[in-house]
């Protein structure tokens, strides 16, 4: 039995149609879109507009041209972020945050950004009302992940909106842990600058990601070059999404990013993120029962997503996670999951935790497995 439980950072396996397709455009189109008027030019160009079509229907936007691929959430955050804010602007964040959020404000911070750490609760929540008071006149953006990494606590998202539209601010989401696994629809949600990774909850390939700009929002280049088009002048385009997609896209990669869009809205984000909730269930359940395990994060009844993060008394969490892999071939995460600040604010810091992250394709029988090998690692001590 060979058991994978770590789709908090990568999804794994993929839908059967995500491979054929990263096939179909290495084998079959072989080129990059924007980059000839010939046959396979212009198929390119086609698959990547619908691949921006698919993502905007997603997550309920009604111009696909504000859809900009990136080859990660990483670099769509550093776009997002470095695109808009200038020295002497404010940003609202939380203590919940992803490296990949956290590094790019402090560099910005040591460049003249005001920085304002909202501090989450032991479970890993924050409150639209925390972050409504620290918002000031000089507040350009708040900006906070949609599902924590480390607890899998589900943030009020349409409530922060709405207070940072109140203010004047933008808002930018990390939906990293929440894309293709709990609905996202941007409108509603007060959701100007949404990034997202491919190859987590989106089910598609590594290298792939995206980026949502809202109208009204001029984000300046952070990688200028060659666009395919507007060729005659040294001057970036001022046009979306070429803008901010400079050099040769990815075209295998978005081909099985829209493969993976596709399999979720054919199986339904509702019925996918039903299941992402009986699976995580089933787990917590699972790891409160046993003598000796803590369970981290949102209470039964509380907003989670697909993470349960615990640690088990006496025990390092990386013994826990070599044992799963070593005698039992079940891959999890432990550590700190490049999140040292949620660490330090639900009390697990500087040992960090071991993460469970079921995926679509994981079972109730996977589960149990799993729960079983631990309950052995935790019963010989």
């Amino acid at each position: 039995m060979s058991l994978y439980l770590d789709n908090a950072a990568t999804s794994y396996p993929k839908p059967d149609s995500v491979y054929d397709a990263v096939n179909y455009a290495l084998r079959e189109i072989g080129v990059g879109p924007g980059r000839g008027g010939h046959r396979r030019g212009v198929a390119a160009t086609r698959l990547v507009f619908e691949a921006r079509e698919a993502v905007a229907a997603l997550f309920g936007i009604a111009d696909s041209s504000r859809v900009v691929f990136t080859h990660s959430a990483t670099e769509a955050l550093n776009m997002a972020l470095f695109g808009l804010l200038l020295p002497g602007d404010h940003v609202v964040t939380t203590t919940m945050e992803h490296n990949s959020l956290v590094r790019p404000l402090h560099l910005l911070q040591e460049r003249g950004v005001q920085v304002t750490w909202v501090e989450a609760d032991r479970r890993g929540f924050v409150t639209a009302a925390q972050v409504a008071e620290v918002l000031r006149p000089r507040t350009k953006l708040v900006a906070l992940s949609h599902c924590s990494n480390v607890t899998g606590s589900v943030q009020p998202i349409a409530e922060i909106g709405r207070a940072a539209r109140k203010a004047g601010a933008f808002l930018l989401v990390d939906a990293a842990q929440s894309a293709g696994m709990i609905p996202i629809d941007v409108p509603s949600m007060g959701i100007d600058l949404l990034a997202a990774p491919g190859h987590k909850g989106l089910l598609g390939p590594q290298g792939t990601g995206v980026l949502y700009v809202a109208e009204g929002i001029e984000l300046s280049p952070l990688i200028v070059g060659g666009t395919g088009g507007f060729s005659s002048g040294p001057e970036q385009p001022a046009t979306m999404p070429e803008r901010l997609e400079s050099g040769t896209l990815d075209t295998p990669g978005i081909a099985g990013l829209k493969a993976g869009i596709e399999f979720i809205r054919e199986v339904g984000i509702e019925a996918t993120a039903a299941k992402e909730q009986r699976l995580i269930a089933s787990l917590v359940a699972g790891l409160r029962a046993i003598p000796g395990v803590t369970c981290h994060g949102p209470l039964p009844g509380e907003p989670r997503g697909g993470v349960a993060s615990f640690t088990v008394a006496d025990t390092d969490p990386q013994e826990i996670g070599f044992r799963l892999d070593h005698d039992y071939d079940i891959s999890v995460r432990v550590g700190l999951h490049c999140a040292p600040a949620a660490h330090r604010t639900i009390g697990t810091y500087p040992g960090g935790t071991v993460r469970v992250s079921p995926g679509y394709f994981t079972t109730e029988r996977d589960i149990e497995d799993f729960l079983a090998a631990l309950r052995e690692i935790v019963g010989k001590g």
